[in-house]
């Protein structure tokens, strides 16, 4: 219960910096950074409350009232529970970045490499340090392999104009990741991502159809599910 309690308070901590970043990089492709709300031209800054909206006009500045929160301190938990080894300080970083990611590409369907790059830096440098500190520089190899091979997949849905170009990077974060438990680990995960976001453009073109709404196809937000189906890869290996 202790580590639960921990994990929350961690989120709940990391919650008002992730709503910075996704205020700032929730931007459609092509449009500049929001450094300042769109309304009042107050300062974006890089913490930001619970309620999403500015502290001049109240605007509401990228992510809704308590979702950024809820999400951060599920991802925390679900990160304690995993953690078996120093590799847990890579997942945690891709947790955290995860979901500033998510929220940024449910919004405008834009994973930008202001946020894909270091997470996949990060991931990186953290499990080179985790493989030196366990003693097995090999498992490396199997992470690179990994790593360009879920790059490599993603990168021809890229070229195929099937995905943006942000998902790539986190492609090769997430393979890596991944690769630190193993082939099978990274199969499922991918598999749980196309299931997860396949599941998501049914719910949600039926939705639509009960609605009524007119509707050429469901745009399904390629990231999230990405992210989704590595930590659930990751929870039940």
């Amino acid at each position: 219960m202790a580590v639960v309690s921990g994990a929350v308070l961690v989120g709940l901590l990391l919650a008002p910096l992730l709503r910075g970043l996704i205020a700032r990089f929730a931007v459609p492709e092509g449009e500049p950074w929001c450094e300042a709300c769109p309304l009042c031209g107050r300062a974006v800054g890089r913490l930001l409350p619970p309620t999403g909206r500015c502290q001049g006009c109240r605007g509401r500045l990228g992510a809704g009232a308590g979702a950024v929160e809820a999400v951060a301190a599920a991802v925390a938990v679900a990160v304690a529970y995993a953690a078996d080894g120093p590799q847990a300080a890579a997942l945690a970083w891709a947790g955290a970045l995860g979901v500033a990611l998510g929220f940024t590409d449910g919004r405008v369907r834009r994973l930008p490499y202001r946020l894909s790059v270091p997470l996949l830096a990060g991931v990186a440098a953290l499990l080179a340090v985790a493989a030196l500190a366990e003693g097995r520089p090999g498992v490396l190899l199997r992470c690179l392999l990994v790593a360009l091979t879920v790059g490599a997949l993603l990168e021809v849905a890229v070229q195929a104009g099937a995905l943006g170009p942000g998902d790539s990077p986190l492609g090769l974060a997430l393979g890596g990741l991944l690769g630190w438990y193993g082939w099978w680990v990274a199969i499922g995960g991918l598999f749980a991502a196309v299931v997860l976001a396949g599941l998501w453009g049914t719910l949600r073109a039926a939705v639509l159809l009960v609605r009524r709404r007119p509707w050429r196809g469901v745009e399904v937000p390629v990231g999230p599910f990405l992210l989704l189906g590595a930590l659930t890869a990751v929870l039940v290996r």
